[in-house]
């Protein structure tokens, strides 16, 4: 049993004197009593507290201690409040000190643990700082309902933040919003350093895709000095501040309709010394009175970025055209997976490239590959590049050229369905006569 007015991360312990602390432990260690997971600590006043399994705790073994063990000790039952853990339980992976702390938690408040109990709770989780954000399908089961809100605090006391927060489905309302419920905490705003660029937001309000970063770190690189972006879905800044800190643009303009994004950008702007250098366009970008500026234009909307190609057209120098940087989900299947013989794909380059007629751009920096494009890949893209050809007379009122340059596997979205990013340059044909 735990100690009366038991607090959340606390953890039972018996105290006694310095020179009988082996005995103690020998003892403890042979009852299987001793709570491994835990660092033995000295406390004020000299006794020595060892941590022990607190629901296998009985006044009869306190009795034997203090008579038969080590007669002549002193034995006090009392709580380490911020338990250290021991060196063997620092090597123990986090899902599984969870567990275990869960499990010793949940039985010192009467509660049987049982499978239903163990296979509910999270195999992964994403770390903002002081902030866990869980999965959306953990925690779920009937008898966690029970033990609110002090759950939560053991969670986070084994994990070793001081917020916690649990992820729904993003919803559907345009503005991706993520259903995100805080548990623990009083906010959601976090920071994180990416790449050397600063990016805080609502983890409540805002999205923020790990699975991102390759294509944050591949746009830092593209060759932008001088040029004018459009970023037609902003966000808080996942690729507008890349391309004004690492890439050079010259200046941005961001599209977002989330007002919670838009705050975030606006603040990340101003973290990161780029505000002078982007205009932030809140509002529904289908709507945007920009046009004829820019050389080059991210669609980063996934599953598809379909919705803003005509405005991307717009936006577009009709004098010498630009780069689309379009994102959408494609989905293939195994059977018609291209591999190179003898390839187990694993390490398969992330770059897929093709050069037709006009031979290759300053965006074409990496070697020719052929073999490693999927065909569902290479037909969304051949399709994406006819149906952009065809936009850009139709908002122009003259013929344009696209072509391929990459395509670019982000990620793998779900079983079968791929994030990719296709740059596409566009160059108005010459006018003849």
């Amino acid at each position: 049993m735990e100690p009366d007015g038991g607090k959340p991360g606390a953890v039972a312990a018996v105290a006694t004197e310095p020179r009988f602390v082996q005995r103690y432990r020998d003892f403890l260690e042979q009852q299987q009593l001793l709570d491994g997971r835990h660092r033995v600590e000295k406390l004020p006043g000299g006794a020595v507290a060892l941590p022990v399994l607190g629901e296998a705790l009985s006044e009869r073994l306190l009795l034997e201690l203090r008579t038969r063990v080590a007669p002549g000790s002193t034995c006090v039952l009392t709580q380490l409040l911020h338990p250290a853990p021991s060196k063997k339980a620092r090597g123990c992976p986090p899902a599984q000190r969870l567990c275990l702390e869960l499990r010793r938690w949940v039985e010192s408040r009467g509660v049987a643990w049982s499978a239903e109990l163990e296979t509910d709770l999270p195999r992964s989780w994403q770390r903002h700082g002081n902030l866990l954000l869980l999965s959306e399908g953990c925690f779920q089961a009937k008898p966690w309902k029970d033990l609110e809100p002090e759950l939560w605090e053991t969670v986070a006391a084994a994990l070793g933040v001081q917020r916690l927060a649990r992820r729904g489905r993003v919803s559907r309302d345009g503005t991706r919003t993520p259903a995100v419920t805080l548990l623990l905490g009083d906010h959601g705003w976090v920071e994180h350093v990416d790449n050397g660029i600063r990016y805080t937001f609502d983890v409540t309000r805002c999205m923020f895709s790990f699975g991102n970063i390759p294509e944050k770190l591949r746009v830092a690189s593209l060759p932008c000095a001088g040029e004018v972006l459009v970023d037609l879905y902003a966000g808080i800044g996942y690729f507008t501040l890349p391309f004004l800190v690492h890439a050079g643009a010259a200046f941005v303009h961001a599209c977002e309709w989330n007002p919670h994004a838009a705050a975030a950008l606006k603040t990340n702007l101003e973290l990161n010394g780029v505000a002078d250098r982007c205009q932030i366009h809140f509002g529904d970008n289908r709507k945007l009175k920009l046009s004829n500026i820019a050389d080059r234009v991210n669609l980063g909307l996934i599953p598809s970025s379909e919705a803003g190609w005509l405005v991307a057209c717009q936006v577009l120098r009709q004098d010498v055209g630009g780069i689309l940087h379009i994102h959408q989900n494609v989905e293939s299947f195994p059977l018609n997976t291209r591999q190179a013989p003898g390839s187990s794909g694993v390490e398969e380059e992330q770059m897929i490239t093709k050069h037709e007629e006009n031979g290759p751009t300053r965006d074409s920096g990496r070697k020719i590959l052929t073999g490693s494009a999927k065909p569902e890949w290479q037909r969304w893209a051949e399709s994406a590049k006819t149906r952009i050809a065809a936009l850009l007379q139709q908002v122009h009122g003259r013929p344009w050229k696209t072509q391929v340059l990459h395509i670019h596997p982000v990620k793998s979205y779900a079983p079968h369905v791929d994030h990719l990013v296709l740059d596409l340059e566009c160059r108005p044909c010459p006018l003849v006569g």
